[in-house]
């Protein structure tokens, strides 16, 4: 799985006046949604170390930046937390420390902050900072998933697709690859043209397949395409060209769920 993740402590920092940024490359989930602004818990101490950091700077800079990140998480703000727990599960001017990442991950995700509970989900399911726990990171993923999360609907997805941490179940599983999907989530799009191709959880629909595997094939960093492109062709070969046309006027015409919050994930 992939956690989400504000940039490094000297950009991150800044994050909470900019709209759009950077286009995502993941490993399980790869989209080009854009970053969501920060939360309105933001305050002005935060805009500081920004300002503090929009230097070409120094690890006295940094050290500062830090150190007002520290006290706008101690008071409760939820991006601030978000931010602290990303420099620590980095080593971002601070020591690595998985358990430490996972404290401030709570901390902000028990404040409804999605892209903490995802990154939460994370830890769980891989043991990094906490013991190993499917059910936990289930239940992360899922507070994650119904916010809107992308990359938290194609892991919970995952999750349902294995039964890792809950009784297996296709249908489910297309549910939330379909929402991931939809939102541009290219590891999504992949699962759910899997399972459109084998008929797992839904009926089995080649176009349906060959669309969502076309979709993440151009969408997945080139280092993590081919499967999907392969898995794309051979479907192709068991079509005919009629249905093939179709499939590919359907991923030119494609557009991104715009109205569900869009985030900015990458690789753990």
């Amino acid at each position: 799985m992939e956690r989400s993740r504000s940039l490094n402590l000297r950009t991150l920092l800044n994050v909470a006046s900019l709209l759009p940024l950077l286009c995502g490359c993941l490993c399980l989930s790869c989209s080009a949604s854009q970053p969501q602004a920060q939360a309105p818990d933001t305050v002005p101490a935060v805009e500081n170390a920004a300002a503090l950091t929009d230097t070409q700077g120094g690890p006295e800079q940094d050290s500062a930046a830090l150190a007002l990140l520290l006290v706008e998480a101690e008071k409760g703000n939820a991006s601030a937390q978000f931010s602290l727990g990303e420099a620590y599960y980095i080593g971002d001017n601070v020591a690595q420390d998985n358990a430490t990442a996972v404290k401030w991950y709570r901390l902000a995700a028990e404040q409804d902050h999605a892209d903490a509970q995802h990154n939460l989900g994370v830890m769980y399911q891989n043991g990094r900072g906490v013991p190993k726990d499917y059910a936990t990171a289930v239940h992360w993923y899922r507070l994650a998933a119904e916010q809107g999360q992308a990359s938290a609907q194609f892991d919970l997805g995952f999750m349902y697709f294995n039964g890792y941490g809950i009784a297996q179940d296709y249908v489910e599983a297309v549910k939330w690859y379909r929402l991931g999907a939809e939102q541009g989530n290219a590891k999504a799009q992949y699962h759910l043209g899997f399972m459109y191709s084998a008929g797992y959880g839904i009926t089995q629909d080649y176009v349906q397949a060959h669309m969502w595997l076309n979709l993440a094939a151009s969408a997945l960093p080139a280092n993590e395409r081919d499967g999907a492109s392969d898995a794309r062709d051979v479907l192709a070969t068991q079509m005919t060209i009629g249905q093939v046309m179709e499939a590919q006027r359907r991923a030119r015409n494609w557009r991104p769920n715009t109205t569900a919050p869009l985030r900015y994930s990458v690789d753990l």
